[in-house]
């Protein structure tokens, strides 16, 4: 196995926690909150894709999905089109409410697809690249997608635990 079909792999399980998550969830139960403070479904699922679009998309020296496709337009959200969701509060988080199970896997599949096109194309060579030199130690390629994989990962599975939560309230 390559470094790119491992990759692949890894980001292929996030799209399948992604729907796990979110297929056949209303939009009252996409945006409902099991704490006050907590985030709801919509607003991980749309977190979390907007910080893979992000992350891959520069690192890839392309444009976000999310303006390049339309996708903030059809969102409509009040936030900046660059916002990915750190630091959102309560009231950021409830502007997520009105929107449905269709929207946010569309978003996230073209997401997918972009980054599937990109880590496809990746060789060991590409890895070691330096994607960020914010951090001590500069951040790497290979780095910088684990992370994003790792972030996924996290948020879908806090998707699917709300999804757990309020089947078990039906």
């Amino acid at each position: 196995m390559t470094s790119a079909e491992l990759l692949a792999d890894a980001f292929g399980r996030v799209r399948e926690n992604v729907r796990g998550a979110v297929e056949g969830l209303g939009q009252d139960e996409l945006a409902a909150l099991i704490d006050p403070d907590a985030n709801s479904i919509a607003w991980l699922i749309w977190h979390l894709t907007r910080v893979q679009d992000d992350h891959v998309a520069d690192v890839a020296g392309l444009e976000q999905v999310w303006t390049a496709a339309g996708w903030a337009k059809r969102f409509d959200l009040p936030f900046a089109d660059e916002a990915t969701g750190y630091g959102h509060r309560a009231g950021e988080v409830a502007e997520l409410g009105g929107i449905s199970a269709e929207l946010l896997l569309g978003y996230y599949d073209a997401v997918h697809t972009q980054t599937i096109d990109y880590v496809t194309g990746l060789t060991d060579a590409d890895l070691p690249r330096i994607v960020d030199i914010r951090w001590d130690p500069p951040v790497t390629l290979g780095v910088r997608l684990i992370s994003v994989v790792d972030d996924d990962i996290q948020h879908a599975g806090q998707a699917a635990f709300i999804r757990g939560v309020l089947l078990r309230r039906r």
